[in-house]
């Protein structure tokens, strides 16, 4: 009798987890800088046909996890790579505003061009789930030309 008492607290525990705590954990900054990484070595190792294609379909998995991805774009804000939507691949979305009306592919090419990489945001972004926007911030490298290789993360509320 107690091993069931047992079992049926332990299932009723199971059931009362909050949906949340069950989703798989967002991706971090140092997870972002290291794909960007890992992208623009293939980049320029295999060129941009290959690494394109790779960033894009994602065939082995190595540029996509979770709510993490790449994206490229060239300095004139033409989509070139993009692992989430590859609909928006030759597209140009350099004037593209968030919610607020902030330019956030503008002030990406604006700073890469500036300093070479480094982490742009908060902009806002549509929720992974489809539901509303969320505050992100994106970490770009030069790609090679004039083009940037980014990752995004969701800032997590304070």
């Amino acid at each position: 009798m107690l091993s069931r008492s047992c079992f049926v607290l332990a299932a009723c525990a199971l059931l009362a987890i909050n949906p949340a705590q069950a989703e798989e954990p967002r991706a971090t900054e140092a997870e972002a800088q290291a794909m960007v990484g890992k992208a623009v070595a293939l980049l320029k190792a295999r060129g941009p046909d290959v690494a394109y294609k790779s960033f894009t379909e994602h065939p082995d998995g190595a540029f996509k996890d979770r709510d993490l991805y790449v994206f490229v774009y060239d300095f004139g804000g033409t989509c070139l790579a993009q692992g989430a939507n590859p609909k928006m691949v030759g597209k140009n979305l350099l004037a593209i505003t968030d919610v607020d009306g902030k330019a956030f592919i503008k002030g990406m090419v604006t700073m890469v061009q500036s300093s070479g990489k480094g982490w742009y945001g908060p902009y806002k972004f549509a929720r992974p789930d489809g539901k509303g926007y969320e505050e992100k911030k994106s970490y770009c490298e030069r790609g090679v030309g004039d083009t940037m290789v980014c990752a995004g993360i969701y800032v997590a509320a304070k």
